[in-house]
């Protein structure tokens, strides 16, 4: 999973980097609103990891506006802004959780990872899709109770399938996904990718709109 973590604070933001890259999850840390990019789903980020107190604006502010603009990405609060007053004001400009500083990273990470769960509609660690099984947590999935040999990328494809819930996802979005801190993936690496995803889970699992993009199937 890509977070993007929002933190001016230097010693917290990098050791936060290094706990999220630990996890085996992909980080973007900035520490200015300015440089968050402005479509943070199409750069491939799929969580944000927000504080509120940022050197050139309010990071409350930067969230209302996502929401206004109706960007759905899920967000979790982390700020040392902790009066009920404040936590309330977080969760009603559209946060998915509030963390109050100071934190353990264990408990944030686990945040982390209910936050995502419920913006893909998955209430537990195993994310069932017909006889395919996700487990984002351990970076793996099943097929039919078999544990599938599935490359880093492979697995980058199939988890941001599975997180659309059989809507299409397109093109340049999962090509996004497995580049997420550089350019988006050559339209002909992310085909060999999905080439190789299909054979092992089968074909018939990914479908195609030709010329937009791909949607995962729960098939049995």
């Amino acid at each position: 999973m890509l977070v993007l973590l929002i933190e001016d604070d230097l010693a917290l933001g990098s050791a936060l980097h290094r706990a999220l890259l630990a996890a085996g999850h992909d980080a973007l840390w900035v520490r200015r609103a300015a440089d968050v990019p402005p479509e943070p789903g199409d750069a491939g980020v799929q969580a944000v990891l927000l504080d509120l107190g940022l050197p050139d604006g309010s990071g409350l502010a930067l969230l209302r506006r996502w929401r206004q603009a109706g960007i759905g990405i899920p967000v979790l609060v982390i700020t040392a802004q902790g009066s009920l007053h404040q936590r309330l004001d977080g969760l009603d400009a559209g946060a998915d959780d509030y963390l109050v500083k100071p934190f353990e990273v264990p408990e944030l990470l686990a945040r982390l990872r209910a936050v995502a769960r419920r913006s893909a509609q998955q209430s537990s660690d195993d994310w069932p899709f017909g006889a395919l099984v996700l487990q984002p947590g351990r970076a793996r999935a099943l097929l039919h109770g078999e544990v599938l040999a599935l490359s880093p990328r492979e697995f980058q494809l199939l988890q941001a399938l599975a997180e659309a819930g059989g809507q299409v996802v397109p093109r340049h979005q999962l090509a996004q996904r497995l580049e997420p801190l550089g350019d988006a993936l050559q339209l002909t690496a992310l085909q060999m990718h999905l080439s190789n995803l299909r054979r092992k889970i089968g074909a018939e699992r990914i479908g195609t709109l030709r010329g937009v993009g791909y949607w995962l199937e729960a098939l049995p």
